[in-house]
């Protein structure tokens, strides 16, 4: 372990040497200085990050999931769920909540191929506009395109290997059409891929000096992903009508060879999702280009079939289901507000109904409902170098349903969910920002589930629990960040009936499930700044009169994150989180990225004590345009040292959990924009995605 990370901070000193003593006309001509429109790879706003995904070689090279696992400062754990910087993220796709966790979400994102993908908003501070159910934070992924007059094309594929004990194999394809005329415009985006992949997995119990082996496993799977996404727009004069319908795929086959004390197993598992999205949208606006009134219809359903079947006993060992039918409507509208040096009002109205029901072996054992209505209204206001931004949201619960067995406990309250910004502006995208927010996050239906639908032996079981209670958030933070990319802040989330994941034996046999805690503290401290190679030949002085766009130069990127959970009656250690992004740009415009992701160990991570960093990898990445930038080609080498594997001890439990996918994997990933005759077209707005927007804010970024 020392060895390699003497090895990683050698390689990126190598860099900082090389290339702080380029010749001063290499510099002084560098072709980047010009260009400054282009979309920034990490920008840092008042209430969000964004990561731009489509132009980053190292992020869209293999499955949306992996591109997710490099971003600094997220951490995606089997076990643990999703989290960034201290805050557990609601998953939305294209500014619709995606209502998933757990492995149905993982296998989701794994399946989708992250050249799909535009760029991933983290949303730190959602503001009164977002449901309070989103919880902490919300990570939005957005996979639309730019729609263009007439007609347009764009062809992306990708290819990568893993060499472990086989050679195995993942691609993918996808085609993004779009077109405009006189009457509406349209987008069809569809793609597949197919993806090979193996998981090694342990559970030992170490009790009394003694080490007892409960499951060890060896799975080879292979993952079918078919998508489409699209979109027709009607436009009348000022106004729009916007139609969109998703559908997404899934089919995943595992053979899994185990053994573990008092068994030998070999089986066969298949897992079927169909995920489909159908929007209605209608957009009116008014002479005055502040005031917008929005209506929106939305309807999603989730069917997921899984089988899991002993080829030792010849016999069907599960047999799971789950259908998920959400539907809502929302109203938003806002305008300009005469108020100090200028202002905007926001207000809206939201409903919606989620129906859950699972069975096992085709007998319903859970039949959960959920209805919210809600409304906000939200003032913001500059004055001088101030920008103030206070709202408030309500809502109202009505959770019921039943197991085979017993009713749920219900859940009928209403509650109101303030916010509240204040930012002072040193300078033109220089800022510091503080934030409250009170948020609430329902249990996902993933988490509610009592069926398995991962996988089981005699030894090991996963099951949800019915009987869970949402968790209320208190959130505070602090931030100053300047030009996009460099940023310190604090922040500390509050959580009252927090849902976490747990391990309980009895015996030899280990449970897997959810419980909620009364209250958990979680926090967190991080910081994050672009180091110009220039900076050594050239000075700070002489570095800052230079007027460059980051993404063009050579820089290293350095992240680091400081996180602790205090859980009553547990005495917790923090870990750090680490993140070295180098860009250099050789000769004839190739890009070379490389990226490492760390952490330190002996942390708590809720009830979970890490035995191993949490995504250790180190990933390199060529990439190069074409043909006036109509052909991107980049190569990717992930995983170059094999470091990114899970271990994790349970606390209260001698049970130590390790796995390891085949992660180190080398490839390819082209994108192609199929070239249009016409030199008039012009870019509309998105199509695919049509959510607010973030140019009516008056906080300064």
């Amino acid at each position: 372990m020392k060895l390699k990370f003497f090895f990683i901070i050698l390689f990126f000193s190598c860099f900082i040497t090389v290339f702080a003593q380029e010749k001063k006309e290499k510099v002084t001509e560098l072709k980047e200085v010009t260009i400054t429109k282009e979309k920034k790879a990490i920008e840092q706003k008042a209430d969000r990050t964004i990561f731009d995904f489509a132009g980053q070689a190292h992020l869209n090279s293999g499955s949306v999931l992996e591109g997710l696992k490099k971003l600094p400062g997220l951490i995606i754990s089997e076990v643990a769920g999703m989290m960034y910087q201290g805050k557990q993220l609601d998953v939305f796709m294209d500014g619709r909540p995606l209502n998933i966790s757990s492995n149905e979400l993982n296998a989701f994102l794994e399946g989708m191929p992250a050249n799909a993908i535009e760029k991933i908003e983290i949303i730190t501070q959602p503001g009164a506009e977002f449901p309070a159910t989103s919880g902490g934070a919300i990570i939005n992924i957005i996979s639309s395109k730019k729609a263009k007059k007439y007609m347009s094309a764009t062809y992306s594929s990708g290819v990568n290997f893993t060499l472990y004990d086989k050679l195995r194999a993942r691609f993918n394809n996808s085609l993004l059409l779009s077109a405009k005329n006189s009457l509406f415009g349209w987008q069809l985006n569809l793609g597949q891929s197919y993806r090979e992949s193996a998981l090694w997995s342990n559970i030992t119990k170490r009790e009394l000096n003694t080490t007892t082996t409960l499951s060890d496993t060896d799975a080879d799977r292979v993952s079918r992903n078919n998508f489409i996404k699209s979109a027709i727009t009607f436009d009348f004069e000022k106004d729009r009508l916007l139609f969109n319908y998703d559908l997404n795929y899934n089919k995943t086959s595992a053979d899994t060879e185990g053994f573990g004390e008092g068994f030998i197993s070999n089986d066969a598992s298949k897992t079927n999702t169909l995920r489909q999205d159908a929007v209605a949208t209608y957009q009116k606006r008014f002479e005055d280009k502040n005031k917008k009134l929005d209506f929106r219809f939305n309807f999603a359903q989730n069917d997921v079939n899984f089988n899991l079947d002993s080829r030792i006993f010849n016999a069907n060992v599960l047999e799971n289901t789950s259908k998920q039918d959400y539907l809502n409507f929302k109203i938003d509208y806002s305008q300009a507000l005469k108020i100090l040096d200028e202002g905007k009002v926001s207000m809206g109205t939201f409903v919606d109904e989620l129906t859950f029901e699972t069975q096992n072996f085709g007998v319903t054992n859970l039949d959960y409902t959920r209805r919210t209505a809600s409304g906000y209204l939200e003032f913001q206001a500059k004055y001088k170098k101030f920008d103030f931004i206070i709202g408030g949201r309500a809502e109202d619960y009505r959770i019921t349903g039943n197991t085979d067995t017993d009713e749920l406990i219900p859940f009928k309250q209403f509650r109101f969910f303030p916010n509240a910004t204040l930012q002072y502006n040193f300078a033109p995208q220089i800022f510091f920002n503080m934030n409250y927010n009170k948020k609430i996050n329902l249990p996902s239906t993933s988490s509610l589930n009592p069926n398995n639908t991962n996988y089981q032996n005699p030894n090991i079981e996963y099951n949800g629990n019915p009987q869970l209670q949402p968790t209320i958030f208190d959130n505070y933070e602090v931030k100053i960040s300047a030009f996009d990319y460099a940023f310190i802040g604090y922040n500390v989330s509050v959580a009252k009936n927090q849902v976490i994941n747990r391990i309980f034996v009895d015996n030899n046999q280990v449970t897997n499930t959810n419980i909620n805690v009364n209250e958990i503290k979680i926090h967190n401290f991080n910081i994050g700044m672009p180091l110009p190679y220039m900076l050594f030949t050239k000075g700070l002085k002489e570095t800052m009169k230079f007027d460059f766009n980051p993404d063009k130069i050579n820089f290293l990127y350095i992240y680091a994150g400081y996180q602790i959970h205090q859980i009553p009656n547990l005495d917790t250690q923090g870990f750090w989180m680490f993140n070295l992004m180098s860009q250099i740009v050789l000769p004839k415009e190739i890009k070379f990225v490389a990226n490492y992701n760390t952490s330190t160990t002996r942390g708590n991570y809720f009830y979970f004590v890490s035995t191993q960093p949490f995504s250790e990898s180190f990933d390199l990445s060529f990439s190069k345009k074409f043909f006036k930038e109509q052909l991107s080609v980049s190569l990717n080498f992930d995983d170059i040292l094999n470091t990114n594997r899970q271990g994790l001890t349970a606390v209260g439990a001698p049970i130590l959990i390790e796995s390891k996918y085949d992660t180190r994997r080398f490839g390819f990933t082209l994108n192609y924009k199929i070239p249009t005759k016409n030199k008039l077209a012009k870019e509309d707005p998105n199509l695919l995605n049509k959510e607010k927007k973030e140019e009516g804010t008056v906080i300064g970024n």
